[in-house]
């Protein structure tokens, strides 16, 4: 069974309150970054392509890129993480100035490197190799202390709560025990999760996994919509969440709660690259509650978002403008 169609009018409604709403975005900040080219021929010292460089560039990943995604959607974003004193941090902060966001919430360890993906990129868009420069130990210390603090003091007023755990550190129980002390005070609390981390998530309003990450955790596999209709319900009482959406690529979304249950059929008609899809959801998610939306019309619309920015190279963005043409084309 589908959750019914979300109508225009309504849509514009929930996108019209966006700008006047206050995200904060815990989690693993990061930078994506790409070096692109191409190849044309095998390596002689090594069974291995030679990529001959073009172009390079980089884009704010983890919980930096679903703030951005909050920005651009019009909405005020504060976020909270982790970043190491070098300069990728710096860079970092360079790009969320940029992008019209504030690194005031960023807590500087000495003891471990900012997070930064790099992805050899040739042909269309084909990955050829990823380096990864992390340390994805838990955050412990006068760190999580500071990291705890700027939790409880930037997001007091906060109309949400949204945790992006990419499991690199900065998801603590201490940080995940401060945000729950918040969501007491009214504010509903998403988390994009990582399944070694579920006990941690335990009180949270809505937890979004995608289908590989609802298997794990339930030990079932997810073929159709039946199976994820299961695996929700177990997802649900493993977790001890209110509600979960499993978000499942080309076979969209199941959203299980207990007022409300169904499947959100996938819109993508073009998919250029998935990295950040996720980020898109849950940012878009988090501003449909916290503008009136219920879950089923906060679902609808984050999966039309999703559509949007799979379309696009990289961890990308949607705009208001985009998010409401994309509704009116899927009807």
């Amino acid at each position: 069974m589908n959750l019914p169609p979300l109508d225009s009018a309504r849509a514009r409604s929930i996108v019209s309150r966006f700008a006047n709403r206050h995200v904060l975005v815990v989690g693993d900040v990061m930078i994506d970054r790409f070096i692109v080219g191409t190849v044309t021929r095998i390596s002689p010292e090594a069974p291995v392509p030679v990529v001959k460089f073009q172009s390079e560039h980089s884009r704010l990943g983890g919980a930096a890129n679903v703030a951005h995604n909050i920005a651009a959607l019009g909405a005020k974003v504060t976020l909270v993480g982790i970043v190491g004193a070098d300069a990728t941090a710096a860079r970092l902060r360079e790009q969320l100035e940029a992008a019209g966001l504030s690194s005031a919430g960023l807590v500087e360890d000495p003891t471990r490197p900012t997070v930064e993906k790099v992805r050899i990129i040739a042909g269309r868009n084909q990955q050829v190799a990823r380096i990864d420069y992390e340390e994805d130990r838990d955050v412990t210390g006068d760190a999580e202390a500071r990291l705890c603090e700027c939790v409880a003091r930037l997001g007091e007023h906060a109309d949400v709560l949204l945790v992006s755990d990419y499991l690199k550190g900065s998801v603590t129980r201490a940080v995940m025990a401060t945000l729950l002390t918040l969501k007491q005070k009214g504010a509903p609390l998403l988390v994009d999760p990582k399944i070694p981390h579920l006990e941690c998530y335990r009180g949270a309003t809505l937890v979004t996994p995608n289908n590989h990450e609802a298997e794990v955790a339930t030990h079932r596999l997810i073929r159709t919509d039946a199976d994820a209709q299961a695996a929700a319900l177990d997802f649900r009482a493993r977790a001890g969440c209110e509600s979960v959406l499993i978000t499942r690529g080309e076979h969209g979304m199941w959203l299980s709660s207990e007022v409300v249950e169904g499947a959100v059929p996938a819109t993508a008609r073009e998919v250029a690259d998935v990295t950040g899809a996720g980020d898109t959801v849950v940012a878009t998610l988090a501003l449909a509650m916290a503008a009136g939306g219920s879950l089923s019309e906060a679902a609808v619309l984050a999966n039309h978002a999703a559509g949007v920015v799979v379309a696009k190279f990289g961890p990308a963005t949607v705009t208001p403008h985009e998010l409401i043409a994309a509704l009116h084309e899927g009807r």
